[in-house]
């Protein structure tokens, strides 16, 4: 990877994920790499249209002005996100200005190249057409209030599927952790009653019909829209399955609505009718919710194929959550297989006498969490912690976890590679960071290291891993990363095909000796797959072998896995030291490991011989090895770290990489780095 990636920022950039190889390679000659320092002007209200600009890193702010030069901020815009598109494509002069907040890089693609690329790609275009319906496009009704508006519907091919009360709290979580406009749109039959007015504590129920006179402008309903003391607005709808145009005006007050909410949450009847899935196809993204059990899923299996096949749906906006509502013995990879595609997330059951607005009454309920982490993807608020690789050294993870569990740092995503996956996993299913670090108390002398340690005829690596696995049996027991309270990532590397393998299914005890596994030192671990699902929702390769040693071998620092998922708030945490620090402790070792190759050896018995080696050998060529790693690793690291938006690097001089009996002055030393850097980590945070 180089510092930055043109060839990853084409090819994993959301926009340009599903182009073609010679289609990415147009996008790429045409495009360039620009910087802007903090505060330069990207481009200004009212000056033409001149360039598409894609974030890679870095924030911009986008605002207004008024006549006497007052700013209006719109957004906050974060890596992955594009900009200046609406001019480009009507020609217009733009209707706001966009300006770097602190130092940024874009891909940038000058308006010639832009009207070459969408002629040679068509369907760019036609995606970027969709992505007007979410950005204001109507400024001659009033002054634009918001940048970009997503609107999501919720369905499910049933009635009692918890559908009203996921939107719900969606709206509501959306609102708490985005603290943007939300509304909420309740659309029913005539009749029908409506349930969300009373859930929202709102006393007056004012209800739209769409079947009585027109409603193609949007001012029409606003009359109709009440905001509950919780700050999400609702409008209630009533519809007429048999008049044709009620749907054409829904569209017409949708397009109004986008211009004034950042988030329109649809909330539509568990109906099967065209009707329905006209309105459907409006919004920006689609929750179909299903239970857990097997006539739930064949149902929203049967649903998704009618939407692709009958009404050319894009798939890739359909997300399926799964409601826990019910009991049932289905594992959620059977449950995929069933759906034919991937589950976007689970929602746990929840208990009796709970209440509605669990996002707000009771937000520390497993529902609740769930729902927050699902709020937090949309509204690309997601923080994503990053733990790398270092052996002892990675005990410094253990103190940084330590400060954001007393500060309250919320994090939704956790990534690690070698030791920090352990940390991570072990953190990921629950325990805390005085509950980890006594679990190193097991290495209190110098000499424990060797409790994991089973040497082996040195073939593919001369430490077995035996023992090593039932250290982590013995912490990890069977939990899968299902069993994960937040969304895992453990980074393994593949021997074959030479790159990093992102492992999130399985036993994590399997993950994490994957990731473990360095080169030369401990065998390649043999990883069975779990049944992946191809395009067209068939598994495949389940049961076959794949070859993998330590993820930080090639990832020392997994950022990119993070940045490919669309996490917009990177914390990374690199243990690495300083490549000089690494060549000075090279030194050292090969002075030692001479020392004790002409002086050691004529002291030693035969009884003491094996010992001997352990002690001098052993010791002496994983210095040797971890060295000569660890040099590749901190510039790879280095590298890594430009994806994230902080950086934190404790001080571990003084301390060694096999002094896992200090885990707690390298806590302590992680501790004191996190605490330095707090105001920069809620900095980016609330942006």
């Amino acid at each position: 990877m180089e510092l930055i990636d043109q060839d990853l920022i084409v090819r994993e950039f959301p926009l340009f994920a599903d182009l073609s190889n010679s289609e990415c390679k147009i996008i790429k000659e045409r495009s360039q790499l620009a910087s802007y320092k903090k505060g330069d002007i990207i481009y200004a209200e009212g000056s033409p249209p001149s360039a598409f600009y894609c974030l890679i890193l870095g924030r911009v702010v986008i605002y207004t002005q008024d006549k006497d030069g007052n700013k209006n901020i719109l957004e906050y815009l974060h890596h992955g996100k594009y900009f200046g598109v609406i001019s480009l494509l009507t020609n217009d002069e733009h209707s706001v200005t966009a300006q770097a907040t602190n130092d940024s890089s874009f891909l940038v693609i000058k308006k010639e190249d832009f009207d070459f690329v969408v002629n040679k790609i068509p369907r760019l275009a036609i995606d970027l057409s969709r992505m007007l319906s979410r950005r204001l496009k109507r400024k001659d009704i009033h002054e634009k209030t918001i940048f970009e508006s997503t609107a999501i519907a919720v369905f499910s091919s049933y009635s009692q599927a918890g559908k009203t009360m996921y939107a719900l709290n969606l709206a509501l979580s959306l609102k708490k952790e985005t603290r943007k406009s939300v509304i909420i749109l309740d659309i029913l039959p005539i009749d029908k009653t409506h349930s969300l007015p009373h859930r929202l504590g709102i006393l007056e129920q004012k209800v739209f019909d769409l079947s009585k006179g027109p409603a193609d402008n949007p001012g029409l309903a606003k009359n109709f829209i009440v905001t509950s003391k919780f700050g999400v607005a609702l409008l209630c709808f009533y519809y007429n399955p048999e008049d044709e145009f009620c749907v054409r005006r829904l569209v017409g007050i949708l397009s109004g609505l986008v211009n004034d909410y950042h988030y329109l949450v649809l909330d539509l009847p568990s109906l099967m009718d065209r009707d329905i899935f006209s309105i459907l196809n409006q919004s920006d993204i689609i929750h179909l919710l299903s239970g857990p059990d097997d006539l739930d899923l064949k149902k929203t299996h049967n649903l998704i194929k009618k939407l692709r096949d009958e009404f050319n749906f894009q798939e890739d906006k359909i997300k399926i959550v799964i409601n826990e509502y019910k009991l049932s013995k289905i594992t959620p990879m059977e449950q995929a297989q069933i759906l034919g595609r991937n589950i976007f997330a689970t929602l746990p059951r929840i208990e009796f006498g709970s209440g509605d607005r669990l996002a707000l009454d009771n937000p520390d309920c497993e529902y609740a969490k769930a729902v927050r982490r699902i709020s937090r993807y949309i509204g690309e608020s997601m923080v994503g912690l990053v733990l790398g690789v270092g052996v002892a050294y990675g005990f410094c993870h253990i103190g940084v976890l330590k400060v954001i569990e007393e500060e309250n740092i919320p994090i939704d995503i956790i990534a690690g590679s070698s030791i920090g996956a352990l940390i991570a996993s072990l953190w990921a299913i629950g325990r805390s960071s005085s509950e980890i670090l006594e679990i190193t108390s097991e290495f209190r002398e110098p000499k424990h290291i060797w409790g994991l340690v089973d040497l082996t005829i040195p073939q593919l690596g001369f430490i077995k891993g035996n023992k090593l696995r039932r250290f982590l049996k013995r912490h990890l027991g069977d939990k899968t990363f299902y069993d994960a309270r937040l969304p895992l990532k453990v980074i393994a590397s593949d021997v074959k095909r030479k790159e990093p393998r992102v492992l999130d299914n399985g036993l994590l005890v399997d993950a994490v000796m994957a990731s473990c596994a360095m080169p030369g030192v401990f065998a390649p671990f043999r990883f069975s797959r779990q049944a992946a699902l191809n395009e067209g929702g068939i598994p495949q390769n389940a049961g076959k072998e794949d070859l993998l040693f330590d993820g930080g071998v090639i990832s020392p620092l997994p950022t990119e896995p993070l940045f490919k998922m669309g996490v917009k708030k990177i914390i990374a945490v690199n243990v690495t030291p300083s490549r000089d620090d690494i060549l000075r402790q090279y030194e050292r070792i090969k002075e030692n490991l001479k020392l004790n190759l002409t002086g050691g050896f004529k002291k030693k018995s035969w009884f003491n011989l094996g010992s001997y080696f352990k002690n001098t050998f052993g010791t002496n060529i994983l210095d040797i090895i971890f060295s000569s790693v660890e040099i590749l690793q901190s510039e790879v690291a280095q590298k890594e770290a430009q994806l994230a938006d902080v950086v934190l690097h404790p001080d571990t001089s003084g301390l060694y990489w096999l002094e896992l009996h200090k885990a707690r002055e390298f806590a302590k030393r992680g501790e004191e780095e996190a605490r330095r850097n707090l105001d920069k980590i809620w900095q980016v945070i609330n942006d």
